[in-house]
């Protein structure tokens, strides 16, 4: 019999872990950033994002002239049209490529992108978002009809929003007989996420933020690619002392936790903290004073008579956002479920540097999943923007002139809501009117016609909305479009508008006129409100 040497056993657990290694400063957590990183940062707007990391990774390449040449991807818009959110990161050499959902809030990469200083992606906001979830699957591709017929169908731009950018990273392919587009997916190396508590493991919960967003996802598809999750969050709790139903990120997936200065951790770009966003009090909405009569509120108005009870319903940012307040001051909110892409569900939705948060909500779900009941055609009736529409009906949100705005969730509502209302002044720059007498009168058109013979950029196509015959209509303050077969056709005139010399002279091309053209509801042009049934 050979002999049998004893060895004593191995002693795996015998190595007890440090207390609180994950708690770092700013600092030590951004200097793992390594060149040539790809980075995702989470956050809409202001709310979730996490300022004070973005402050210290722009201090960290002020200072020593690295990282350098990191490929960003977020999918909503994360800034303050300033200095805020990702504008901290907009410097040539800190950025190589961008992959981003919406651009408009981020004006220094705005510049880079535009003077061709970087690469530049837009992608659908609610497809980056599924994106994360694909690569955490270790998915190669995020598949979906999103994008199709737009700028990010590979037979227009493919997203590529620059001429220096030119890898192909949307396919087209055929499945059962029906077109999809592929996006093509990668690993991403770091994480910039934000919580409001973190306890000494790890786990993250979220009580005092207003929206808890793609932060998981986004922490699994880092963890999954080997790389790095760091979470900027208000306080510390004790090792487990969590409630596990409120842990947002689960500490198995966080690297490093920060505890924010607290005056870059406001809970949104607008507020500092208030509970009615986090859905910790309700609100008594006698307090939201009405509009005053003007274009915005003759838009809003003539879009609400859109509205029917019970339905389910999205607003965009900007005009669109007039809807909510028509609604509540005809007190028929209650009859409705508004909501907003990145995951509020019922209340009010928020506007401004809050957009996106609501008061008084029914529920807060993650932003993949609110863009899961979107695609799946979930919205009743969405309300967006218009900044120039032509002749078949197309609608472009998303870059004119100088000016790279991005899709947003714009792409992803429209082209699966039931129903669509667009809304926007007939024309843009220094347009004054005069509202009396339940009409309205053009003193001075804007300088920027809005209907063109040709969209620089399709963000909504006509022709693929056509072909679904869904019901879509083109709201401004004189006059109302609807979508046909042969593409843009007035249905409505207000009263004090002159047919040629307000509308058709003002269009680079002639829409069809509807043989049964009304005109328009009086009481959107009167004081008082206008007893909606």
């Amino acid at each position: 019999m050979a002999n049998v040497i004893d060895l004593p056993h191995e002693k795996k657990f015998h190595h007890k872990r440090p207390f609180d290694q994950k708690i770092v400063t700013a600092e030590k957590a951004i200097a793992v950033i390594n060149n040539n990183d790809t980075i995702a940062t989470g956050g809409f707007v202001g709310t979730g994002f996490p300022e004070w990391l973005a402050i210290n990774l722009e201090k960290r390449f002020q200072l020593t002239d690295s990282p350098r040449n990191l490929t960003l991807m977020y999918a909503a818009g994360q800034g303050d049209g300033g200095d805020r959110g990702l504008n901290h990161l907009g410097y040539e050499g800190l950025i190589k490529r961008v992959i981003g959902g919406h651009w408009a809030l981020v004006p220094k990469l705005q510049k880079l992108a535009l003077e061709n200083k970087i690469q530049a992606y837009n992608f659908p906001q609610g497809v980056i978002s599924h994106m994360y979830r694909d690569i955490a699957a270790k998915k190669s591709r995020t598949i979906t009809r999103v994008g199709i017929g737009t700028f990010v169908d590979p037979r227009q731009d493919g997203g590529k929003i620059n001429k220096v950018t030119t890898e192909n990273m949307v396919d087209i392919i055929t499945i059962d007989g029906s077109e999809y587009l592929s996006y093509k997916t990668f690993d991403i190396d770091i994480a910039l996420l934000r919580g409001t508590t973190a306890d000494t493991e790890g786990n993250i919960t979220m009580e005092k933020e207003a929206l808890t967003l793609e932060a998981q996802a986004i922490a699994m598809a880092v963890r999954n690619s080997g790389g790095k999750v760091i979470v900027q969050v208000e306080r510390l709790a004790k090792s487990r002392t969590l409630n596990p139903k409120e842990v947002k990120i689960p500490g198995i997936m966080v690297d490093y936790v920060v505890v924010a200065e607290p005056q870059y951790h406001w809970q949104t770009f607008a507020d500092f903290y208030n509970p009615a966003l986090s859905g910790e009090l309700k609100i008594p909405m006698n307090q939201i004073a009405p509009m005053a009569l003007g274009v915005r509120k003759i838009i809003s108005r003539r879009a609400a008579l859109e509205l029917e009870a019970d339905s389910i319903v999205n607003l965009g940012i900007g005009m669109p956002e007039g809807v909510a307040q028509i609604a509540h001051e005809e007190k028929i909110l209650e009859y409705l479920t508004l909501t907003a892409e990145p995951g509020v569900i019922g209340g009010m939705p928020c506007n401004g540097l809050n957009f996106g948060a609501a008061v008084n909500t029914d529920a807060i779900i993650d932003q993949p999943s609110q863009f899961d009941f979107y695609d799946g055609g979930g919205l009743d009736c969405a309300f967006l923007g218009m900044a120039q529409i032509d002749l078949k009906g197309n609608v472009n949100v998303s870059k004119f002139g100088t000016k790279l705005a991005g899709a947003g969730g714009f792409i992803n509502i429209s082209q699966n809501a039931k129903k669509v209302v667009f809304m926007g002044t007939f024309s843009a720059e220094g347009l004054t009117v005069d509202i009396h007498d339940d009409h309205i009168k053009i003193i001075k058109e804007g300088k920027t016609r809005k209907f063109i013979e040709q969209v620089e950029h399709i963000t909504f196509s006509g022709f693929h909305a056509a072909s679904q015959s869904k019901p879509i209509l083109y709201v401004t303050e004189r006059c109302v479009f609807q979508l046909s077969t042969d593409g843009l056709e007035l249905i409505e005139i207000a009263p004090g508008i002159d047919l040629d010399k307000d509308i058709i002279r003002q269009m680079e091309f002639t829409p069809k006129i509807s043989s049964k053209l009304k005109l328009m509801n009086r009481k959107i042009y009167s004081a008082g409100i206008m007893e909606i049934e």
